[in-house]
């Protein structure tokens, strides 16, 4: 009876051991701490592996201050990518890193991930640009006092015509609040459910529906961002925020980019601590799903 025992002991030891080598990491050599990038000079890549095939491919993202600023793009896993081109608009500054993530892991609950130490862009153009906005701005002269008591008398007949609108005038503001949002930036805006909380705090997490396939999107609440940019990964993102109690609250997902599997989809949870909804939310580059969010009275 021992032998079947000691070979189910050997064959436990010998699977987790393989199970804890066979954790995949990705570690970028290029670009490091002394790394400087001119555009519009192109950039190199470099990174190397543990146990990822080289049929995988890796994703790329140049961030700043947990903001993407540019989708570097996807390379199949040879430890060198060149050729990349830097946006002309990204500005001067010593606090970028670059992101890369496993794609299409074979264990979608261990994605191999790595983050760059800080290293710097130098940009002339970009600098020489925001220099002259500098000098227009200080170059604006200040208005006289006859100019500055114009102002504030039309400031103050403004005032007064306001507080003279009509009820009737009234009513119809509130009920273009109310309306439904058709399109925004030219993007259609269609809704898919309607919700209602008692309180006028939420909080909302958003994650990664499927697979995790370098979707980024952004959140708005009322045409706001609640999050841009946002790189989405089985990991819930969480967010607080406050609904307008006196409208109906348009929640939409917009999309930047759509993966390797279109279109974008986000699984979302809204709660205020005594209810919670799930729902799921797609976009493309044409259109965004809605929900419209009512506070009950």
């Amino acid at each position: 009876m021992k032998y079947p025992l000691i070979a189910f002991l050997f064959c436990f030891i010998g699977i987790k051991g393989f199970t804890q080598e066979s954790k995949s990491s990705i570690e970028i050599t290029n670009p490091d701490q002394s790394t400087v990038w001119i555009i519009p000079q192109e950039v190199s890549l470099e990174w190397t592996t543990q146990n990822i095939g080289p049929e995988k491919s890796i994703r790329f993202f140049l961030v700043r201050n947990e903001m993407v600023v540019q989708e570097l793009g996807s390379f199949k896993n040879n430890g060198r990518a060149d050729g990349i081109s830097l946006a002309k608009n990204i500005g001067s500054g010593n606090q970028y890193q670059v992101v890369g993530i496993e794609l299409f892991p074979d264990d979608k609950y261990s994605i191999a991930k790595f983050v760059t130490p800080f290293f710097s862009i130098s940009n002339k153009a970009s600098d020489e640009r925001k220099k002259k906005h500098e000098q227009a701005q200080e170059t604006k002269r200040e208005p006289t006092r006859k100019e500055k008591r114009e102002m504030r008398r039309k400031q103050r007949d403004k005032k007064e015509k306001i507080e003279t609108i009509s009820s009737n005038t009234v009513k119809e503001t509130q009920k273009t609040e109310n309306a439904l949002r058709d399109e925004f930036e030219g993007r259609k805006i269609s809704y898919t459910k309607e919700l209602s909380f008692d309180s006028e705090n939420i909080t909302i997490k958003i994650w990664d529906h499927g697979r995790q396939d370098g979707d980024i999107v952004s959140i708005y609440l009322n045409g706001s961002p609640v999050v841009s940019k946002h790189y989405l990964t089985y990991y819930k993102r969480e967010f607080k925020v406050k609904l307008n109690p006196n409208k109906s609250n348009d929640l939409f997902l917009y999309a930047h980019n759509l993966g390797d599997a279109p279109p974008n989809t986000v699984s979302v949870e809204i709660s205020d601590g005594s209810k919670s909804e799930n729902l799921i939310l797609n976009s493309d580059l044409q259109s965004c799903e809605a929900v419209m969010i009512s506070v009950n009275k």
